[in-house]
């Protein structure tokens, strides 16, 4: 009977051949010739006889020109074995001709057909399995990895380098044909120096690679005479391989520049020291301050007089040689005064909006900031912005921005803050006049914005510029505010009666005065005079009351029912507003109203009853008649 083994299968197939028969074939490529072998033997080998691996090749690894072994042992099998690499048939049983570096070794009767390479390369890298053939059983297939050391490392530019101090140093080693790649460290001392980069390549055998590993120095680790080594490692060579650099540096020249005396005041005299260490000699030495060249210096030593500038600006020494410049710099600890950064700015707010200041300035030593308001002693704020919420009208004003440099200094802006709201009249509630002569009213009103209208009223009139009669309105603009003046010509005895009301409008609202003109001098006048002055008072108080008396009744209605409606018009708005300690009920009129002392065509004046301070009110207690004619008066209008 003939064998044929088909070494290509993954399994080998067995063919077997007699004269008259094919026994299994398979068409499979081409099949090695095995030999003969009886019938009845082959039939014994596969009948009942069941093979099994006692040794099976293992995963190793071998470094390059080493002997490597490979087991295979099957226990009672006397049949063909067949050892596999990478696919392929080395040979039949013991005969591995072919592959003189390979031999099958070990006691063939015990069933052991161990592979021994003798002197393992990169071509035995590669996975390698042991089959019975006749017993129709393969081992486990096993990576045998062959390890090559890396070439010597070369240090490019090696073995002395040469540096200029002050540049970096680059180095690169590179170790070739490693398998696996080569691991690369430098060492300074006997320590490893960090920070290195690497790049590997794959040759074209697949399975070597070459690596290349750069350093860099910075110039301050750099050392005259420095070694510096480069060490590559890998399995093949644990204990690495190694090469070494001196480094041999020719320096530009070293500085050191300082600075007496320290801290010194604004004004006074310091001294700079630049010393240098160089090879070859120093050539030049040159001074600058802030980049501008100091023409007056020259040498190892600089004095000078040194103002609030030398804190922040540095002065530079720049010291050269045959090989380069070296430049150092240094300020000085000048104490100063205060020095403005940043400029504060004045503001202009709506009255209920927040205001912030900023102001920003620098001094040494460290300086402190005050905010205050102009006139007042109260500290409003320690830091560089003030803040005030919810401005009201009185917080407008001057603002100061205080800083102060202990026992050094002190400086100080000023801003403005300005509120727009309604207007605010602060005018004289009694003011004098000649009778017969000309006299004047003023309204003063501070407003911002400025007043959109001004107007005066009195009895039946109202007049907002302009001449109407014997009456003149001027209006005149300030700095502090607006003087709005009612001349009146040829004074009349009616006119020191009279309730005269000046009103300004601004879009944020309203403001409105009530002042009485008196008689300049009048309370030296004899007592016939004050007789004949009491004749006419005493009839129209007379009549106010009678009036009084005759429509009590009606008139208290009158009152509750207008009470009513005003709180009903008013609604969510204010009825009194406060200023200083002075409070005033206003009373809006309405269209139509054909009220006595009122124009009634003006629906927006308003008439005051003006309650102030006691001060005001001892001035208002003067003039009874007139508060009771006021009154009187009101009242017969209202019922008319």
């Amino acid at each position: 009977m003939l064998h044929l083994l088909c070494a290509r299968d993954p399994l080998p197939t067995f063919i077997a051949f007699n004269k008259h028969q094919e026994l299994g074939l398979q068409k499979r490529g081409c099949c090695l010739v095995l030999g003969y072998m009886a019938k009845d033997k082959f039939r014994r080998m596969n009948e009942g006889q069941v093979y099994s691996f006692s040794q099976q090749p293992q995963d190793q690894a071998v470094v390059s020109g080493q002997p490597a072994t490979l087991l295979c042992a099957i226990p009672e099998y006397d049949g063909f074995v067949l050892w596999i690499k990478d696919g392929l048939a080395l040979g039949v049983g013991r005969d591995l001709s072919s592959y003189p570096q390979y031999l099958v070794v070990g006691n063939h009767l015990s069933g052991e057909h161990h592979l021994k390479i003798l002197r393992a390369e990169l071509q035995d890298d590669a996975v390698y399995e042991c089959q019975a053939i006749q017993a129709a059983i393969r081992s486990r297939p096993a990576r045998l990895t062959v390890l090559v050391p890396p070439d010597d490392p070369v240090i490019l530019g090696g073995p002395v380098i040469s540096l200029r101090a002050g540049d970096p140093l680059n180095l690169t080693c590179h170790a070739d044909n490693a398998k696996p790649a080569a691991s690369i460290i430098w060492l300074r001392k006997g320590e490893v120096i960090n920070g290195a980069t690497y790049s590997k390549t794959l040759l074209r055998d697949g399975k070597r690679e070459s690596i290349i590993s750069t350093l860099f120095i910075s110039p301050g680790d750099v050392e005259n005479g420095q070694r510096i080594v480069c060490r590559a490692t890998n399995k093949a060579i644990p204990g690495g391989k190694e090469t070494s650099v001196t480094i041999d540096i020719q320096h530009a020249p070293l500085v050191n520049l300082s600075v007496e005396p320290q801290p010194v005041l604004e004004d006074n005299v310091v001294t700079f020291f630049c010393s240098a260490k160089a090879n070859p000699a120093v050539t030049q030495y040159r001074w600058a301050k802030r980049g501008q060249i100091i023409k007056e210096a020259s040498g190892e030593v600089y004095r000078t007089t040194v103002d609030y500038t030398y804190f922040s600006e540095p002065v530079s020494c720049e010291v050269t040689n045959a090989l380069g410049s070296t430049n150092i710099s240094r300020t000085v600890d000048v104490y100063f005064g205060p020095r403005m950064i940043s400029e504060p700015q004045s503001l202009l707010v709506d009255l209920g909006s927040d205001a912030v200041f900023s102001c920003a300035w620098t001094g040494n030593p460290s300086l402190t900031i005050v905010w205050m308001k102009r006139g007042s002693g109260v500290v409003l704020s320690n830091k560089k912005t003030l803040t005030l919420k919810t401005v009201r009208q009185e917080d407008a004003g001057k603002y100061v921005c205080r800083a102060v440099v202990p026992r050094v200094g002190a400086g100080e802006r000023e801003v403005t803050l300005t509120v727009n709201g309604p207007p605010i009249i602060s005018s004289t509630q009694t003011q004098h006049a000649l009778h017969g002569e000309k006299g004047q009213i003023k309204c003063f009103i501070r407003s911002t914005p400025p007043p959109d209208r001004i107007a005066w009223s009195w009895k039946e009139n109202v007049l907002e510029s302009g001449t109407s009669g014997r009456y003149t309105v001027e209006t005149v603009s300030t700095e502090e505010g607006v003087i709005s003046t009612l001349t009146i010509s040829n004074i009349v005895r009616a006119d020191f009666q009279t309730i005269y009301n000046c009103t300004a409008w601004n879009s944020f609202g309203s403001d409105t005065e009530i002042i009485r003109l008196k008689e300049q001098g009048s309370e030296m006048k004899s007592g016939a005079g004050l007789e004949a002055e009491s004749v006419p008072m005493a009839v129209i108080i007379g009549v106010a009351v009678g009036a009084g008396v005759a429509f009590l009744v009606l008139m208290a209605t009158i009152v509750a029912f207008c009470c009513a409606r005003s709180q009903r018009s008013t609604g969510g708005r204010p009825g009194i507003s406060g200023r200083g300690t002075e409070k005033k009920a206003r009373l809006r009129l309405p269209r139509r109203a054909n009220l006595k002392g009122v124009v009634s065509a003006k629906n927006d004046i308003r008439v005051e009853i003006v309650h102030k301070d006691p001060a005001s009110a001892r001035e208002a207690e003067e003039h009874p008649s007139i508060k009771q004619l006021m009154t009187a008066s009101w009242e017969v209008d209202g019922l008319s």
